[in-house]
């Protein structure tokens, strides 16, 4: 029984780009919401200022559009692999950096910051992993 790659990186893409999609919601979650997380979470009150806020927001914002990005991609793994690698590869390569600087400024390393960073390398290195053995099935000569 052989691995069928294609199947598996569609699977991954759509599952990984819902999970993201989902902080669409907390784009427009309100303030006082997410200073009960933040407080719940452990992080004492959230920091007043419209920058946090809306560094918040961005932040939300971009894992949603990534996560979409990698639904739409699923649909023709093919035509949107150069997407898909430069989103793995991003994302590969920011999970130990903020890792690093999350630890550098003080925050305590709580399970969803190294939940985050333990499902992101798995997850995008198997991504590209599933789109080398695309291309190689690609260049196999069909039986």
């Amino acid at each position: 029984m052989t691995l069928d790659a294609e199947r598996w990186l569609k699977f991954l893409l759509r599952l990984t780009g819902a999970m993201m999609a989902l902080a669409f919601f907390t784009v427009f979650m309100p303030r006082s919401w997410m200073a009960a997380c933040h407080q719940w979470l452990g992080l004492r009150a959230f920091p007043e200022g419209p920058l946090v806020e809306y560094l918040a927001r961005a932040t939300s914002g971009f894992y949603a559009v990534a996560g979409v990005a990698l639904i739409v991609g699923a649909g023709d793994v093919r035509r949107y692999a150069p997407i898909i690698t430069v989103l793995s590869v991003g994302f590969l390569a920011m999970a130990p950096v903020i890792l690093l600087f999350l630890s550098r400024s003080g925050t305590p390393m709580i399970w969803y910051v190294l939940l985050d960073a333990a499902t992101a390398v798995p997850c995008f290195a198997a991504v590209l992993i599933l789109q080398a053995r695309v291309r190689r099935q690609d260049r196999e000569p069909a039986p």
